[in-house]
């Protein structure tokens, strides 16, 4: 059977993403708050870097939310980065090795309007 290439990321300027990002055999990717800090640190200076607008995020323990909308850089862009950086530096921190994530992160485009009331719905119970 022949290996068929992955289907290329819809993205367009201004596109609205629900990134989901999971950690590898469900790990955890974040073990304290100086793992959360860096990955902070780096998400801020990205998405500065690319005018990349973030709407919401939420760092679970073996997973993480984001809510983008594409700026100057495609989503695909600033997650390689973002996700290349902190793995590198998480596995140092730990002193271990090979991968973090579980396969690529998923991206759902959102359509605005409904899709923000409804992910504003969710957030609520969890507050």
């Amino acid at each position: 059977m022949l290996d068929m290439p992955r289907k290329a990321r819809i993205d367009a300027p201004g596109a609205l993403h629900h990134i989901i990002v999971r950690g590898i055999n469900r790990r955890k990717i974040f073990l304290d708050d100086t793992d959360r800090d860096d990955f902070l640190d780096r998400l801020g200076d990205i998405l500065s870097d690319s005018e990349t607008p973030c709407f919401a995020w939420a760092l679970m323990t073996n997973h993480l939310h984001l809510l983008l909308r594409t700026g100057t850089a495609p989503i695909a862009t600033v997650m390689r980065r973002l996700l290349t950086g902190y793995a590198v530096s998480f596995n140092r921190r730990h002193r271990r090795h090979g991968h973090l994530f579980q396969n690529r992160y998923k991206s759902i485009l959102c359509q605005e309007d409904p899709y923000l009331l409804e992910l504003w719905n969710w957030c609520a119970i969890f507050t």
